[in-house]
């Protein structure tokens, strides 16, 4: 074993620091008794080149500083100290551990039993208690020390307003792995979501920020890897500075870092934000029985919250094994040190926090008040980017929809199962589909929350895909190898009268309806849409719906489309377009039901398909399904993304969630004149040519679709005429409203009567 030299060095910044002569190196560790750098050569299984006792000790931290030192040497650590579960302690100086504030990681982790700190083959009841002696290097991967140099040339970040974003969740792999437009080698990867083809596709589709599935370096588990499977979402962190190797198509010794911030700068350059998704909750060690690989070898009673008395097990609020002790102030500082550093080093834009209720709890209660909060909502870094939570865990008191804080956005939960709910026409659901719609009011108006603090979604990368939630009653995880086990089971899928692939044209155009039901709630409602990445041309995994250990053509998305998959792809584009064009639909505030200064109008009116205001007794039937309601657009409280009042066109929306056709009468007085934009029923969606109309015609809605209509002319305040005269203007209306507004089948013709 070769020797080196080593200076006193400085106990912050924590990890390795490349500096002017040298790297710092700094480690926290506060029940250790001795702490080891273990220096490597090359990446290749073995032994290390250099051991130097880290001798320096400063407020719990280890540290040391090695002249002539540069970005690209290979390193880990040992730590020593009792082995003593019982107590919380699981100091193995045997195993060589990563460092939490790797900024780099290279290799694979080999799956040997010396990846476990304790002898593996005793009783199960006190498994972990005796230690192993055998070493581990060979087993482990490396970190790597890495310079922060980089050319980030005129980038700013868009820093589009929370309010007019559109959220597009992928996964960095999946997305790419099978795209033949973007070269082979770099499929998969970083610079492929960076790509001009990737751009373009972003771009052309109108989203504002891809939210990537996690790119902290994780664990494949070890279970996964036995069954020849993979942890492919990633929700396994051990490394929250380090961007996933595996996802580098320019080398895994510190190009990984240089290749994340090309692929940030260029969707930069092309007005698109980065959301990281974070796994802060846990880590990929498990529970008393998994492996020591960094934290739990680093200072097992300081990282983990440990259950009372005998300490030997640990709290588990995320159903993997452990949770982080987020009460500790060194593991705070490690979060937010971590969220700092991908922020100014790396330029994200935001984050989306997996169980964000677990980050939230003090003791055993989810606390809205816990240091978490408290020190986020005073950074001036991190107070200014994007911050959105995964609202619940598997704790007890964890489902936390509508309490997070005012700088917080949530995913909304309830926005998801009450739209899928109401579009398969659940008795009761319209009511709350209705405030759903409108964002959410009950959930966050009441602290000062705005309508961009809902994240409206649909489908996302846990759970059935968009096409698979319209063709499957029940979930198909057979290829997971847990019999079926695994997954959710509350879906409120339907799949429209057949399970599964199918042939019969009838069901394939109920099924393409409801997508697009589905996309065009989610577009026009208040909040801010997320969109799950291949949804937008119906990508299916085959009624599987929890994937997260599929690294293949299951996950992955396939860019062979089919004609109607093109057709949805160009109805999605046109919707977020539509949007975007339409302040109303995504307002800073709430609308209020009030009336408009001067006028005898509402700023919302909900109406039935009668065109009457919708009464109390209507709005609690459970067989209600079919409603109205007129968005105003020129009252004055519509703003743009800026802040700025704007006068937006004023639109009325038809939606139709009942089994069968249902005639709506058309809103206003004889001069008010409407143009249908978009018909559900219709495989392009919206119209080529908008379609004039007239207050008082009937207009009939297919069962389970969705129409926007646009006012172009005319004083809505007015009430409708009579019936009789209605009739005497048009006498060919009532002919059209026997129509059902159907082609045949599987038809190339649409119709349009109304």
């Amino acid at each position: 074993m070769k020797t080196t030299t080593i200076w006193r060095g400085e106990p912050y910044p924590l990890g390795a620091t490349v500096e002017e002569g040298g790297v710092n190196f700094a480690f926290f560790s506060e029940n250790a008794t001795a702490v080891d750098l273990c220096l490597f050569d090359d990446a290749a299984p073995g032994e290390e080149g250099t051991r130097v006792r880290l001798a320096e000790h400063t407020d719990q931290v280890w540290h040391g500083f090695i002249p002539g030192m540069k970005a690209g040497q290979l390193y880990g650590y040992r730590v020593y100290g009792p082995y003593d579960p019982e107590s919380g302690h699981r100091f193995n100086g045997s195993k060589l551990l990563l460092d939490p504030y790797a900024k780099a990681i290279t290799g694979q982790f080999h799956w040997g039993s010396e990846m476990f700190g304790y002898e593996m083959g005793g009783p199960v009841q006190a498994a972990d208690l005796s230690r192993d002696y055998r070493d581990n290097a060979w087993c482990m991967p490396k970190c790597v020390v890495v310079a922060d140099q980089f050319d980030w040339g005129d980038d700013a970040p868009p820093r589009t307003p929370m309010a007019a974003s559109v959220i597009y969740e992928t996964h960095v792999k999946g997305f790419s792995k099978q795209c033949p437009f973007v070269p082979e080698s770099m499929r998969g990867s970083y610079a492929a979501l960076g790509s001009p083809f990737a751009i373009e596709y972003f771009k052309t589709l109108g989203i504002t920020a891809v939210e990537l599935l996690p790119i902290h370096q994780f664990v494949n588990d070890e279970f996964l890897v036995r069954k020849g499977l993979s942890n492919y979402w990633g929700y396994n962190s051990i490394g929250y500075f380090a961007p996933h190797s595996a996802y580098s198509s320019t080398g895994a010794l510190g190009q990984q870092v240089a290749e994340f911030k090309s692929m940030v700068k260029s969707l930069h350059a092309a007005g698109i934000e980065v959301i990281l998704d974070v796994v802060y909750n846990h880590t990929g060690e498990g529970n008393h029985l998994g492996p020591t690989l960094c934290f739990r070898g680093a200072d097992n009673s300081a990282y983990y919250r440990l259950v009372g008395g005998s300490r030997r097990f640990y709290m588990d609020y995320t159903g993997t094994g452990n949770t982080l002790n987020m009460m500790h102030p060194r593991v705070l500082q490690l979060i937010m040190d971590s969220l700092r550093y991908w922020v100014t080093e790396m330029r994200v834009d935001g984050f989306r926090f997996d169980l964000a209720a677990t980050l939230a709890r003090e003791l055993h209660e989810v606390s809205r008040l816990s240091a978490f909060f408290d020190i986020i909502h005073q950074d001036p870094v991190l107070s200014r980017v994007k911050l959105i939570a995964e609202p619940w865990d598997v704790g007890e008191g964890g489902y936390q929809v509508g309490n997070f804080p005012v700088l917080w956005a949530e995913w909304n939960g309830k926005y998801r199962d009450c739209v899928r709910s109401h579009w398969k026409s659940d008795p009761g659901t319209t009511a709350e589909f209705a405030c759903r719609l409108m964002g959410s009011s009950d959930l966050y108006q009441w602290d000062g929350k705005r309508p961009y603090a809902s994240v409206n979604l649909v489908t996302s990368h846990d759970g059935f895909t968009l096409w698979d939630l319209v063709s499957y009653n029940r979930k198909h995880n057979d290829a997971n190898g847990e019999k079926n086990q695994d997954g959710h089971n509350d879906n409120r899928s339907w799949n429209c009268g057949v399970e599964g692939p199918t042939e019969d044209a009838a069901v394939l155009r109920l099924r393409r309806r409801q997508v697009r039901n589905f996309l065009a709630t989610l577009l026009i409602s208040q909040g801010v849409p997320m969109i799950c990445g291949g949804d937008e041309f119906s990508r299916t995994q085959g009624g599987n719906n929890n994937a997260y250990c599929h690294d293949n053509e299951l996950s992955w998305l396939s860019w062979e489309w089919n004609a109607h998959q093109k057709q949805l792809w160009e109805f999605t584009s046109r919707l977020i377009r539509f949007r975007r064009e339409h302040p109303v639909f995504r307002r800073p505030k709430f609308f209020q039901g009030r009336k408009i200064r001067g006028r005898n109008i509402k700023d919302v009116m909900w109406l039935n398909p009668r065109g009457a205001e919708l009464t109390d007794h209507e709005w609690t039937s459970e067989r209600l399904r079919s409603i109205a309601v007129i968005l105003c657009g020129d009252e004055g409280d519509v703003r743009d993304s800026h802040g700025q009042s704007v006068r937006d066109e004023t639109f009325l929306l038809l939606l139709n969630a009942s089994h069968e056709p249902v005639p709506f009468l058309l809103a206003g007085q004889k001069a008010v004149r409407w143009e249908l934009l978009l018909d559900t029923d219709l495989e392009r969606g919206f119209l080529d040519d908008p379609l004039p109309c007239f207050a008082g015609q009937e207009m009939v809605l297919v069962q389970r679709s969705l129409r926007i209509l646009r006012l172009v002319r005319g004083p809505l305040e007015a009430p409708r005429p009579p019936a009789q005269e209605r009739a005497a203007e048009n006498p060919a209306s009532h002919g059209a409203a026997s129509g059902s507004g159907r082609d045949d089948a599987g038809s190339d013709s649409e119709s349009l009567p109304i």
